[in-house]
């Protein structure tokens, strides 16, 4: 009714259908209990690596950083970015959204947080804090964290490579349209001294439940974390791990270039993955049977518990996709364990309840029938 209506111009009525079209593209990011990137899984993958990502840290020259607080310059970035939308459609022919983080409720921020697309500290309301995020949520840019703009790019599998020369098509888009503040002595200026120089950060998710079974992990984390890199939990720095889940990362961002970080961190986590297979046939050949008991009780409490927490259904859930890579559990997708992963979540739980108040009762019970259904499916 209102696009037929008369006396509206057909400037306005292109704005409200493109309006109409993103709100719905963000629906659809915000309710698909997995992103569309992560839905392909290799078809090779032992669910070893699951994901991952290239995150480069930029702010705009002769502009205050973010940490300053002051509104102007927060204001004028935000503006900047909205501008940006047709120029990142251009870089990689998909369609963008940016989004006002302060006009989303507490769930809708905290669902983005669980699905890696803005940082916990992003997710606190404040002003002039906006989102650029792509249609499939490979690529998604937080602006006004503690830099200007955090381009994030995100590839399933050990696959930094093209994760990063999608980030770098996006970044040189940008930059051509908006010079980013950049010193000859030393590389990209960023609010935090550690980021300075190439400003990236890469990183990988990492699926090592027989290195956390063997008591291996944290002989593991101490001998990677001496070698200048950092292994953080789930949600990336300060969070623990979850499931069996860890992002190792880089830290130097001076003195290297971005290649040899992409080089050195992949022999890393080549390495690891190596470690984690040993410890699973390590683990078949000295005692198959307990082995067995143990992940079979696991199946046994995700197909038929009518009450879990968030923190034990991870716990089985990273039991249970060993199992199947260890062909003791009857198989399941590809993207099984990511979909149950991302569904089961306490915030994406909660709006995917459709109720405004839920307690953690019923969470845990309706966290309960969600994994028992999608079992059975199986």
């Amino acid at each position: 009714d209102v696009l037929g209506s008369r006396g509206l111009g057909d400037v306005y009525k292109r704005q409200i259908v493109k309006r109409i079209e993103e709100d719905s593209m963000f629906d659809n990011i915000l309710d698909a209990a997995l992103s569309k990137w992560l839905q392909h899984t290799p078809s090779d993958s032992d669910h070893i690596v699951i994901s991952s990502r290239i995150r480069l840290a930029r702010n705009f020259r002769d502009t205050l950083f973010t940490n300053k607080n002051d509104e102007v310059a927060l204001h004028h970035v935000d503006s900047i970015a909205r501008g940006l939308v047709t120029t990142l459609k251009d870089s990689d022919n998909q369609d963008y959204y940016c989004i006002s983080l302060d006009k989303l409720s507490d769930i809708e921020r905290a669902i983005l947080v669980e699905k890696h697309l803005i940082s916990p500290v992003m997710a606190e309301k404040m002003p002039y804090r906006s989102l650029l995020v792509s249609d499939d949520a490979s690529v998604a840019i937080m602006v006004n964290e503690e830099d200007h703009l955090r381009i994030q790019t995100m590839e399933t599998g050990l696959n930094l490579i093209d994760a990063f020369h999608h980030a770098e098509r996006i970044d040189d888009a940008i930059d051509e349209k908006q010079p980013f503040a950049f010193n000859e002595s030393f590389g990209y200026l960023t609010a935090c001294p550690t980021n300075v120089g190439t400003g990236l950060r890469a990183s990988v998710m990492l699926h090592l439940p027989a290195l956390a079974m063997t008591g291996r992990i944290n002989r593991l984390v101490r001998s990677i974390v001496q070698l200048g890199y950092s292994v953080r939990g789930l949600y990336g720095e300060g969070s623990d791990s979850l499931g069996h889940m860890y992002q190792v990362s880089n830290q130097r961002t001076m003195g290297i270039s971005e290649a040899d970080t992409i080089e050195q961190l992949t022999k890393i986590v080549e390495g690891i993955i190596a470690e984690e297979r040993k410890c699973r046939q390590t683990l078949v050949h000295n005692d198959k049977d307990g082995l067995e008991d143990h992940l079979w009780r696991s199946y046994g409490i995700l197909r038929y518990a009518r009450s879990i927490s968030g923190q034990e259904s991870l716990e089985k859930l990273s039991d249970v996709q060993l199992g199947v890579d260890l062909n003791i559990l009857p198989t399941w997708s590809s993207d099984s364990f990511n979909e149950l992963v991302a569904i089961t979540r306490s915030n994406f739980l909660h709006k995917y309840m459709g109720k405004e108040e839920v307690s953690p009762q019923e969470r845990d019970n309706y966290r309960a029938t969600v994994i028992r259904e999608k079992l059975s499916q199986k």
